[in-house]
């Protein structure tokens, strides 16, 4: 009977010399070290499996030890009895952590969100970036997407709620789901687990509805109140313009002055400034929202020409003319004025048009029209386009009026009857 191997030592390994060819120093029960031309030196291990003998690497020496060595073998023998393949298993878990790689929640939400771009407007998927890179990817983001149960999102969403912050918990929870179900049509997980967490779960959101003045004092008392203030002239003239054009707030401060015509007394805005998805904006066929200038608004204007009409945009940030005024400006002037987040804000003055517009008389459709609402069905919207625009000029012109007049305290009657 031949003798059995006698285990290696550290002295033994440190003292192998190569040679012209590489051979084996045995360890027992199928480890070895190969000692190679170069000098290098790796552990390997010699099994049978399924009547085919075979081979497992473990590293090299001495970055893997002696002792590390035999602790490889171990487990793999131990793989063996139980009638496993270590090579095969160990083939199956690398190809795991490769899907895994590409399959984290972080990266299949970004891959989601790539595809969101083209249609979505831009003030959306800032919203959902915010939302995704704030909240989710902290806690869920080095995670594969098949991993995370509906419990991982509850806590999280738990987590927001916990902040007073309830539409963004709802929010969240749209854009797991979103997620979800892109992960699911790529085959990077089996089910979505949004799915089980209905919106009834969480805390109901508090319906608010953005402050306007809408009363007819009220709304004389704020013009008087915008027509003296007495801080930066560029946002005086944003403040004035605001309730004439009523326009939402980011089309009113990124105005530039190539989208008017003061002679003509109109203001062209176009798609890729409007409020549209991204499909819309880049549509050929999409037409502008035009914006009838009345009388007032066109004064304010050449006033306002004369400080920054040699520059791209109407009201230039005092950092750089490159970029408009802040988002915050118009707001920061009525609270300036004493008007609180609760009484009025710069969307505010779009509500206020449109409660006294239909009260004094004019068309819901030509006051629609004149908001900027899109309107889905292509060949009423070329009708409206058409239709309405003489009734739009009239309109925006008694409305400039009518601010006028009660600003000035003089008694209002309806200025338009509907018919």
């Amino acid at each position: 009977m031949p003798a059995l191997a006698k285990p290696l030592s550290a002295v033994a390994i440190n003292s192998a010399k190569p040679r012209d060819k590489p051979y084996k120093l045995a360890d027992g029960q199928g480890l070895y070290l190969e000692v190679m031309p170069n000098g290098a030196r790796y552990w390997r291990m010699k099994y049978r499996y399924a009547d085919k003998e075979r081979r497992i690497a473990f590293g090299v020496f001495p970055e893997v030890s002696l002792a590390e060595a035999r602790r490889h073998r171990d487990e793999a023998r131990a793989k063996l009895r139980d009638g496993t393949d270590p090579v095969d298993q160990r083939k199956t878990e690398r190809t795991a952590r490769a899907v895994a790689a590409v399959s984290s929640f972080e990266i299949v939400a970004r891959e989601w969100m790539a595809t969101q771009e083209s249609t979505k407007a831009p003030a959306t998927m800032v919203k959902s970036r915010w939302l995704l890179e704030h909240f989710a990817f902290p806690a869920l983001g080095k995670r594969p997407v098949s991993t995370i149960t509906a419990h991982d999102l509850l806590d999280l969403i738990r987590k927001v709620e916990a902040r007073g912050t309830h539409e963004t918990a709802h929010r969240l929870l749209q854009r797991f789901n979103k997620v979800f179900k892109y992960a699911v049509g790529t085959k990077r997980c089996e089910r979505n687990p949004a799915a089980d967490l209905d919106s009834d779960v969480l805390q109901p959101v508090k319906v608010k509805h953005r402050s306007a003045i809408t009363d007819p004092v009220a709304v004389g008392a704020l013009m008087r109140a915008i027509h003296g203030y007495s801080g930066q002239f560029v946002t005086l003239c944003a403040l004035k313009l605001a309730p004439l054009v009523f326009v939402r707030p980011e089309e009113l401060r990124g105005a530039q002055w190539s989208e008017f015509d003061l002679d003509g007394a109109v203001w062209t805005i176009p798609p890729q400034r409007r409020k549209l998805t991204r499909k819309d904006r880049d549509n050929p066929s999409t037409p502008p929202h035009i914006v009838p200038l009345s009388t007032q608004a066109v004064e304010i204007l050449r006033e306002l020409h004369a400080l920054t009409g040699r520059r791209r945009l109407l009201f230039p940030s005092l950092r750089t003319s490159d970029r408009p005024i802040s988002e915050n400006t118009v707001n920061s002037a009525l609270r300036r004025l004493g008007y609180s987040l609760d009484e009025m804000t710069h969307h505010g003055f779009r509500a206020m048009a449109s409660t006294r517009l239909n009260e004094l008389g004019f068309g819901p459709d030509v006051i629609e029209r004149q908001l900027s609402h899109v309107e889905r069905d292509p060949v009423r919207a070329a009708y409206n386009r058409a239709a309405y625009m003489e009734e739009r000029k009239t309109m925006m012109q008694a409305w400039a009026d009518y601010l006028d007049a009660l600003r000035s305290g003089a008694p209002v009657v309806a200025i338009r009857s509907k018919g």
